[in-house]
């Protein structure tokens, strides 16, 4: 006679649903203890949104304590990078007790979706926040069309 083991144990298929659960929290907390995590892209850094406004598209991204002179941005027909490196350094003559926020270097490269303008290209940062906003092309841009009633 066969016995099954969910017959024995009642609670065997709760304890694998539970046990998935468990590795993929610790999966996700392995995403978070590295520095500069994303939720949405792991590994990728800094975290960015890249949306379309209708006369341009803007790009934000993180990038909590750099300045314009930590970032490089170059574009071409179809693409954009960032790059950037934030730098942590003990001021002299003190000692390092504890640092969480380490030194990171990145490069990020997004294509676009449509033809733009790259000589309309603004770009800015405040408050950790860098906006890049890149004109579209004129063929690019959407077009009202008006409709006549016969």
């Amino acid at each position: 006679m066969l016995t099954r083991w969910a017959d024995m144990w009642p609670d065997y298929d709760r304890t694998f649903e539970v046990m998935d659960n468990l590795q993929r929290l610790f999966s996700d907390l392995e995403t978070y203890r590295r520095p500069g995590f994303s939720s949405t892209a792991r590994g990728s850094w800094p975290p960015v949104n890249l949306h379309d406004s209708g006369e341009e598209l803007v790009l934000s991204a993180l990038v909590p304590g750099m300045s314009e002179k930590d970032l490089t941005i170059t574009a071409n027909q179809d693409m954009i990078n960032i790059a950037g490196e934030r730098k942590t350094s003990v001021p002299e003559g003190h000692s390092v007790h504890r640092q969480e926020r380490g030194s990171v270097r990145f490069s990020r490269s997004f294509t676009f979706p449509c033809k733009c303008d790259l000589e309309r290209v603004s770009a800015s940062v405040k408050d950790g926040v860098l906006t890049v906003k890149v004109a579209k092309a004129p063929e690019a841009k959407p077009r009202q069309i008006t409709i006549t009633a016969k």
